[in-house]
């Protein structure tokens, strides 16, 4: 009994491994909820989010969700700062111009449709954004491009991605009797979920263009000490050409071990080893 006991409570198990992940989101969604409070930072702090999730799924899912987070904050906060901004500028502008439609009549009534359809696109490109923004670097036009592609690539699950991004966001705001409780749960693991989600479904498109990264979801180095391409996909039967420096979704080495590994494995190969 105490052996099947341990064996279903150990970090191996199928219920190890569920524990673990809901510790990662649990941690890496406090964290967000904190880094938020500036409004400025939300961007950066949706990077950093996506950038724990996607490490856990590439790797064993035991990693450190404060120590990464922190990570990818700092890696993205620049350029995801910018974009936050944007969008949300943008976000703004689009919705004076809804009222003033809805307000104005007939026939300037009309141009509400287009003006729901670039809140729809922008919608789709806040959600994938943030995702591509934690798995690479380049510059923001380029991020833009890649998460286009990324988009399109996974057209199908969009309509998935749109319902659990803003579904639980309207009922959150449309009831206002369990507004206590979606609170809670907003910031004990809502927003880490919703990541995971986003990150899961959006991994597929973008994982022909990683590095590889071991069980721990650390980078697979080559002998010279450069992160080793992903194999598994050719990826050459696409057109489209991302940036080929990923960022650090998961803990890389730092430079001078690359270069002392590499020392290492010449020293062994002059000795025959």
């Amino acid at each position: 009994m105490n052996e099947l006991l341990s064996s279903f409570l150990s970090n191996d198990s199928a219920f190890g491994r569920l524990m673990t992940r809901c510790g990662v989101i649990i941690g890496a969604n406090l964290l967000f909820c904190l880094f938020c409070l500036p409004v400025v930072t939300i961007g950066a702090s949706s990077a950093a989010l996506h950038f724990v999730m996607l490490k856990a799924l590439r790797g064993d899912g035991q990693v450190n969700p404060f120590k990464c987070f922190w990570k990818g904050f700092r890696s993205n906060f620049i350029q995801a700062t910018i974009a936050w901004l944007l969008i949300a500028a943008l976000a703004v502008f689009l919705f004076l111009d809804l009222r003033i439609c809805l307000r104005a009549g007939m026939p300037l009534e009309l141009l509400k449709y287009p003006v729901y359809g670039m809140l729809l696109a922008e919608a789709i490109l806040a959600i994938c954004l943030f995702p591509v923004m934690a798995a690479f670097e380049g510059t923001l036009p380029r991020l833009l491009q890649n998460t286009f592609y990324v988009a399109v690539k996974r057209v199908y699950i969009v309509p998935v991605l749109l319902f659990f991004n803003f579904f639980p966001l309207y009922l959150t705001y449309t009831d206002p009797q369990m507004l206590p409780l979606y609170a809670f749960l907003w910031v004990f693991f809502g927003y880490g979920a919703i990541a995971m989600l986003n990150s899961r479904l959006l991994l597929p498109a973008m994982k022909p263009w990683l590095p590889m990264v071991d069980e721990y979801g650390d980078f697979v180095l080559t002998r010279d000490g450069e992160k080793q391409a992903y194999t598994g996909e050719d990826r050459t039967k696409d057109p489209h050409n991302f940036e080929e420096t990923s960022a650090a979704m998961s803990e890389s080495r730092p430079a001078d071990e690359n270069s002392a590994a590499k020392k290492t494995l010449e020293e062994m190969e002059k000795l025959g080893m």
